[in-house]
């Protein structure tokens, strides 16, 4: 069986799965998931760490067609080494480094394991730092950690604001030096309401609104609603492609659609649509 091959620059959703329980892997491989993230940090308690890395080696071993990422411990723990060690493994396609504060972290956990590392910005530290971090070497994507920056910045979150503007300020800067960086858009944080649809689809399309292109996700339920949030619809389709006539056949001046100006910056959003669109299969 070929090698299950993963897209980390246009992967749209991120599911999380303990690495202390590895039956749980190929349940989330089936899901539809673009990128299953085998969690060594947060999901695994101290007293396990060592034996569910070890499983997950196992597991990895015993599925020699599959690639996952892997969320390893922190740069300050007693086990980020011995996780960036095991993340050579061959089935591991990338590291998504948790509280990443400065470049050299970055840096050292790409050298010693050969491998992308999805940076996870979750720190006031990592704030101040996103430029170096972004630029990197081995830095493939940015990732934000909504909670633990709220922690330390005590913000407090208001479910009455589905735009979450208490973390607007942060994932503006995220989306920012993603950009600088030319890298791929960010990937947005969680949405931990399980079982919510309506309200996950509410928040993931904000995510895309401000910039992000794709979300982390902690249930296999979530991963059907994000997905759609971070797709060309067909309307959105529809719409481009009216754009992008009108727009040719007026030799790139300025149209009017629907009662609508159509400048250049309108059709370049248009041609962006076409190409992702094309880039996820769809009809164009």
């Amino acid at each position: 069986m070929a090698i299950r091959e993963l897209n980390l620059a246009r992967a749209r959703t991120f599911l999380f799965v303990p690495a202390n329980r590895p039956e749980r892997i190929g349940k989330a491989l089936a899901s539809g998931t673009d990128v299953v993230v085998v969690d060594l940090e947060d999901a695994v308690a101290p007293v396990d760490k060592p034996a569910a890395r070890l499983a997950l080696l196992a597991w990895l071993d015993e599925h020699p067609d599959e690639r996952v990422v892997v969320r390893i411990n922190a740069a300050d723990t007693l086990w980020h080494e011995h996780d960036l060690a095991a993340c050579r493994h061959t089935g591991i396609a990338a590291v998504m480094l948790p509280k990443a504060d400065n470049a050299a972290q970055v840096q050292h956990a790409h050298h010693v394991t050969g491998k992308p590392q999805l940076c996870i910005i979750e720190t006031v530290q990592g704030i101040d730092a996103l430029a170096h971090i972004a630029g990197a070497p081995g830095c493939a994507r940015l990732m934000f950690g909504k909670l633990d920056l709220a922690v330390e910045l005590d913000l407090i979150p208001d479910e009455s604001d589905p735009e979450e503007l208490v973390f607007l300020p942060w994932r503006a800067m995220i989306v920012l030096a993603s950009k600088r960086a030319r890298l791929p858009a960010p990937v947005d944080g969680v949405f931990t309401a399980i079982g919510d649809q309506s309200g996950l689809a509410r928040y993931a399309a904000r995510a895309r609104r401000h910039g992000f292109s794709g979300q982390l996700l902690i249930h296999p339920s979530q991963v059907t609603e994000a997905a759609v949030a971070f797709t060309p619809s067909a309307q959105d389709i529809e719409w481009a492609q009216a754009v992008c006539q009108l727009g040719d056949a007026a030799g790139g001046g300025m149209v009017v659609l629907d009662g609508r100006m159509i400048d250049a910056p309108v059709m370049a959003r248009a041609r962006n649509i076409l190409a992702l669109a094309a880039e996820f299969g769809l009809a164009t």
